[in-house]
């Protein structure tokens, strides 16, 4: 039973607190009039600058700090989990926490967790085998000089859409970190198949000009960047229903199609040669970058459909005819790569194996922004693929590293 005693206990206590909080509070804004203080100090013109310094620190005397915030509504306040949103924010950008979409920010730590350079693959064998006459057939020389062609471009047009137009438009600051993330990456893909190149010895000029030269690769380039053009545009801004539709069809053409469709078939015919023993470099590389694209393309349809949930207006039937459309274009154009690419059977497969495959790949894509699938019935007939993509289940990614990270205190910065 509490005593009277106790509670003046109680009251003595909280008022103790009470003045140590306010002696605490005092002395923090005695810090903050110290700092504030030699920080002007720090301003003041001596003896010793030159004119140089003077004047920079005669313009900073007039700088606004306020100048630039006043487009973002709510920049002088803490930004609330509810103001948060996909398109269209006026909380504070530069406000990374309190996250809205934990998976976000999961993906890009994954993303990180998974990081790799191309360096770290040994080529050894691969150039033994190209340079040899017997090495490979002539399907199978054509199959890997097509697919680098493609992907040396396809990773590019990627990184410049998310860096020059989507990140600009995203209004989601953890969204915006997976992002940045994600163009890195994309950014090591392109290295990836620029190292590959080299190792190999090919006519750099003759392959990276492909999606130029090469109708099966240049209408592919062709379709994603006629999805580019808008958005791409500084002047360009979301906020009405035609320009957030066509904010919309570009991630659905970017990463429902470009990189989830158009890049399936070379993916499965060069991860194919590894698992013959043939190309092991060039598949392992393949490998590290099937895994980076899997997670862009899991986040690119999560962004997808936030947007779809946040805006229902936007999925009208409409754009949910256009969204179906592009989905089949994309399916269509690869079937007609892979006929390229395979004229004849080669590694296991042929052009109708993987004609099969895009359908079934195609269905996945509609139904994963909620749409009706188009190729009823169809099956993988390569289910090797969907272990390799299913990261539960994959090897250990990294067993065959041969170079190892330096640590920042290794490093030389002479």
């Amino acid at each position: 039973m509490l005593s009277w005693d106790e509670f003046d206990k109680d009251d003595g206590e909280a008022a103790v607190a009470g003045i140590g909080a306010q002696a605490e509070a005092t002395a923090m804004d005695k810090l903050d009039s110290a700092g504030d203080a030699a920080a002007l100090q720090a301003r003041e013109v001596t003896a010793d600058d030159s004119a140089a310094v003077a004047r920079a620190k005669a313009a900073l005397n007039s700088l606004d700090i306020a100048e630039g915030l006043a487009e973002l509504e709510g920049s002088a306040t803490r930004v609330k989990v509810d103001e948060k949103r996909m398109i269209n924010c006026r909380a504070d950008l530069n406000q990374l926490v309190p996250f809205k979409y934990d998976w976000a920010w999961q993906k890009y730590l994954d993303g990180c967790a998974n990081h790799w350079m191309p360096q770290e693959v040994n080529m050894t064998a691969d150039i033994a085998l190209w340079k040899s006459p017997e090495g490979l057939t002539d399907d199978e020389r054509r199959i890997v000089m097509r697919n680098l062609g493609f992907f040396s471009t396809a990773d590019s047009l990627v990184a410049n859409n998310l860096a020059l137009a989507v990140y600009r438009l995203i209004t989601n600051p953890e969204c915006r970190q997976y992002i940045l993330r994600q163009a890195f990456e994309e950014a090591i893909h392109t290295h990836a198949y620029q190292y590959c190149i080299e190792s190999l010895g090919m006519d750099e000029g003759e392959i990276f000009n492909m999606y130029h030269e090469i109708p099966s690769v240049a209408k592919k380039a062709a379709w994603g960047l006629k999805y580019t053009r808008a958005i791409s545009d500084p002047q360009f801004n979301t906020g009405t229903p035609e320009t957030d539709k066509e904010l919309l069809r570009n991630l659905i053409a970017y990463y429902c199609v470009l990189e989830g469709i158009f890049f399936y078939c070379g993916f499965t015919q060069i991860l194919s040669m590894g698992r013959r023993n043939k190309m092991t470099g060039v598949a392992e590389q393949f490998q590290y970058i099937l895994r980076d694209e899997s997670m862009h393309l899991n986040f690119g349809i999560d962004v997808i459909n936030q947007i779809k949930i946040e805006n229902p207006h936007l999925w009208d039937a409409e754009l949910k005819e256009e969204a179906t459309q592009m989905i089949l274009q994309g399916t269509q154009l690869e079937i007609e790569y892979a006929r390229d690419t395979m004229p004849r059977g080669v590694l296991g497969m042929n052009a109708a194996m993987m004609e099969d495959y895009l359908k079934f790949i195609a269905n996945r894509r509609l139904s994963q922004i909620g749409l009706k699938e188009e190729y009823p019935g169809t099956t993988n007939p390569f289910p090797w693929m969907s272990e390799i993509m299913d990261l539960k289940k994959e090897k250990n990614f990294f067993e065959t590293r041969v170079i190892e990270y330096q640590t920042g205190g290794a490093l030389s910065w002479d």
